[in-house]
C-alpha cells in the first residue's frame, strides 16, 4: 500500500514529541482520574509508541515511519469498544497510532484498510504475539522537556 507523505522526518518527530509531551502530562495528572492505574498505563503505552515512532523518524525517511506505523496498527488485536482493563495499554497503543495518522493526515481510506486486516482478540483473552511492541536496541531519546 503507497502512501504519500507530506511531512518531512523533523516535522513528524516534533510532532511526535508533542504528542509524548501530551502523553507525559497524562501520566502525571493519572492519580487525579476516576481509575488511576488504567490512566497510567493508557497514557505510558501513547507515549511509547510516540518514542519509538520519533526514534524510526530520526533513523529514517517518513514513508518508512507511516509504513511501519501501519504495520503495527494491523498487528494490534482488535478491542475498540472494550472496557476490560486488560486492554488499557492496547487502547493506548491504537489512540497513539491513530493520533499519529491523524498527525501526518493519513487518507481515511488508508487507515480502514489497515483496520480492517487486524486480528480480533485471542480467545483466552490476550493480545496475540504479533501485536507486542518491537524491541528496539536503543532507548528513546528524552529531552529536557518530556521529563
Amino acid at each position: 500500500m503507497e502512501v504519500r507523505v507530506v511531512l518531512s522526518s523533523d516535522e513528524i518527530v516534533r510532532g511526535l514529541k508533542h504528542y509524548r509531551r501530551i502523553a507525559k502530562q497524562d501520566v502525571l495528572r493519572a492519580s487525579e482520574t476516576p481509575d488511576p492505574d488504567a490512566s497510567l498505563r493508557h497514557a505510558e503505552a501513547r507515549r511509547t509508541v510516540y518514542a519509538e515512532l520519533a526514534e524510526l523518524a530520526e533513523r529514517s525517511g517518513p514513508q518508512d515511519v507511516v509504513r511501519a506505523a501501519l504495520e503495527r496498527y494491523e498487528r494490534l488485536p482488535f478491542v475498540t469498544g472494550s472496557d476490560d482493563p486488560a486492554h488499557v495499554e492496547i487502547r493506548g497503543h491504537e489512540n497513539a497510532l491513530e493520533n499519529f495518522f491523524l498527525m501526518i493526515g493519513l487518507e481515511p481510506k488508508v487507515r480502514r484498510e489497515a483496520r480492517s486486516k487486524r486480528p480480533p482478540l485471542g480467545s483466552n483473552g490476550t493480545a496475540p504475539e504479533a501485536a507486542a511492541p518491537e524491541a528496539t536496541d536503543a532507548a528513546p531519546d528524552v529531552d529536557a522537556n518530556d521529563r
